[in-house]
């Protein structure tokens, strides 16, 4: 391309980015409209002007998404809109009640997945809740940070984040004075983040059609976990180390010598059966159009026991399920991912594929809220207000994914793929939406309704 015809090209393309004004008023009006059901459980009129500025700020060009800095950006005193979020003792559980029915209602399918995963924000000093020296994936090792178990949701029509619950180390269980001075709410006990992953599953479950339930190897490590999910009747397939001790049911038990016990299938690591397998063992599987080709892995998969959290087999069969991936080019082997899974194991190799893709999908759901609505720019230290700024996040992370679903462009072969999980070609201008919702802020009141019903119990192993 010489360089006339790519300054006509580029003058071509630049003309395709020209939106009319028109488009971000309409932005504008549809975010107070998505915002109502929000607001509807708010009693009070300063409290729907708080929510209303914290969101459009949460969307807005600002660098540090916090609360002082939105605050200046719309013109308001930092220290109202400061109390409602850090220390303003309203509940917000409603709000997430009502983004998981949302989500559900918006990207509910048969064979949906839920999505465990934990993350990290690194902190200095002591003072934050939940702050301890523990496994910070943000930042590839252990340091100060506090942690989160988050729960997505995964379909064929987009991803989001649904809920999340802060993740307490025994080192602050244990001090009641500074769980005191954080504001922990009394009564609240020591739980595993396994522990907090039943908790969502039992709150947020049942508003969100599910076929598995899928999490990173943090996830899939401890027996327990598997098995409380089998007892719950939930299909899962949980990523695990690649040093998990297994027998595989395959291959013949040893043959009896003599009197005695029976001798057993001998323990291995995954890694070293699989590097055992012959190369035609391998299941090709097309997961998905990517936009470079079809995008292509391999799969294998047999039956197993493994070892338990007490080092002593299970009781329970499962199937392990390991998948690489190769280079689109160079065809060399880049990443092997090991599952271990309690579904049958004459399951479709394809239906494997599809839920390790949708695991995969909440890296992608944790950079949209970080990065587009300021999931991790709080500065607050103790436990309403990391609260607040979570579920404020959320609900702007979930204003994005409305409108990048509005502004998506259809591809008939893709949506005639009914079993792989779609990357949207086409999101609607950023930074002209930000501007919009920056620079009009003012919304209209929606009129106010009280709360009615208990909350969903907890279920806790």
């Amino acid at each position: 391309m010489d360089a006339i015809e790519f300054a006509g090209r580029k003058q071509a393309l630049v003309g395709e980015c020209v939106v009319a004004a028109e488009v971000f008023q309409q932005v504008e009006r549809r975010l107070g409209e998505f915002l109502e059901p929000f607001v509807a459980s708010l009693v009070r009129r300063e409290q729907v002007a708080h929510v209303r500025t914290f969101v459009s700020g949460l969307l807005s060009d600002l660098a540090h998404r916090n609360v002082e800095s939105i605050a200046y950006r719309f013109g308001q005193e930092r220290l109202p809109l400061q109390h409602f979020i850090g220390a303003s003792a309203w509940d917000d559980r409603a709000l997430r009640d009502e983004l998981a029915r949302q989500i559900g209602h918006a990207l509910g399918e048969p064979d949906g997945v839920l999505v465990f995963d934990p993350s990290g924000f690194p902190k200095s000093g002591r003072e934050s809740v939940g702050v301890a020296r523990q496994w910070c994936g943000r930042l590839g090792k252990v340091d100060n940070c506090q942690v989160a178990i988050y729960l997505g949701y995964v379909s064929s029509r987009e991803h989001a984040l649904v809920d999340t619950r802060l993740y307490l180390p025994k080192e602050w269980t244990t001090d009641k004075e500074r769980m005191a001075k954080a504001g922990v709410p009394q009564g609240t006990k020591d739980r595993t983040r396994h522990q907090l992953c039943l908790e969502l599953l039992a709150q947020h479950g049942p508003l969100l059609p599910h076929a598995w339930i899928t999490g990173d190897d943090e996830m899939g490590r401890p027996s327990g976990f598997r098995r409380r999910l089998r007892e719950l009747d939930e299909r899962y397939l949980l990523a695990v180390p690649s040093n998990t001790l297994i027998r595989d049911l395959a291959v013949a038990p040893p043959p009896i010598l003599g009197v005695g016990r029976p001798r057993q299938r001998p323990w291995q690591s995954v890694s070293r059966w699989v590097a055992a397998q012959s190369a035609t063992a391998w299941i090709p599987v097309d997961v998905r159009d990517g936009a470079k080709g079809p995008l292509l892995v391999e799969l294998l998969t047999t039956r197993v026991k493994a070892r338990d959290d007490q080092q002593r087999e299970s009781a329970d069969e499962e199937v392990l399920v390991v998948i690489r991936y190769r280079d689109r080019d160079q065809r060399d082997v880049t990443k092997i991912d090991y599952y271990l899974s309690n579904a049958h194991p004459q399951a479709l190799p394809a239906e494997f594929a599809r839920a390790a893709k949708a695991a995969h999908r909440i890296e992608e759901c944790f950079h949209r809220a970080k990065s587009e609505a300021g999931l991790a720019d709080y500065e607050v230290r103790n436990w309403i207000g990391w609260q607040h700024h979570q579920t404020r996040s959320l609900i702007a992370t979930w204003f994005l994914v409305t409108e990048t679903r509005r502004g998506k462009k259809r591809n008939p072969r893709r949506d005639a793929v009914a079993d792989s999980i779609r990357h949207l070609p086409h999101s609607p201008p950023r930074l002209g939406m930000r501007y919009a919702i920056t620079h009009r802020p003012r919304l209209p009141t929606p009129p106010r309704t009280q709360r009615t019903g208990p909350p969903l119990p907890l279920e806790t192993p």
